[in-house]
């Protein structure tokens, strides 16, 4: 609109001629809206935004409350929980694309058991330990 050259609009916008040709002529055809960018519709989501708010709810309630036997998460468990509740199947190892996407991250769970004694392991850590190290180890 500034009378400048094809090339030289390119070349400012970095892209190529071509470009400039297609929105030359989506300009004098359409006008400015036709210059908006649209977005790519791309394949329909297999899960409603509706589904996935559900999902994120049954997620943070846990496992134990979704009826299973501990309250570690897997993709495993995430894949069976979609199925039952929103009759949509997915392979688990798509599921933690899903799970990216809503925000999750992965978690590794403690190992240590429910009853340990966070003192005694402490003592140990910092007397007796080291003295088995060392080869000075004693009956204490």
């Amino acid at each position: 609109m500034q009378g400048k050259k094809l090339r030289e609009v390119a070349e400012a916008c970095q892209v190529d001629i071509s470009s400039v040709k297609r929105w030359k002529k989506l300009l004098r055809e359409e006008g400015w809206e036709g210059l908006a960018v649209q977005e790519s519709p791309g394949r329909t989501p297999r899960l409603s935004q509706a589904q996935r708010t559900q999902l994120v709810k049954i997620l943070e309630a846990g496992p134990l409350k979704a009826g299973y036997r501990n309250a570690l998460w897997t993709c495993a468990r995430v894949a069976e929980v979609i199925a039952e509740r929103f009759d949509v199947h997915f392979h688990p190892a798509h599921v933690w694309k899903i799970l990216r996407s809503l925000g999750f991250s992965p978690q590794k769970p403690e190992q240590r058991a429910r009853e340990q004694d966070e003192e005694a392991v402490e003592r140990w850590r910092h007397r007796r330990w080291p003295a088995l190290k060392r080869g000075h180890a004693t009956g204490s």
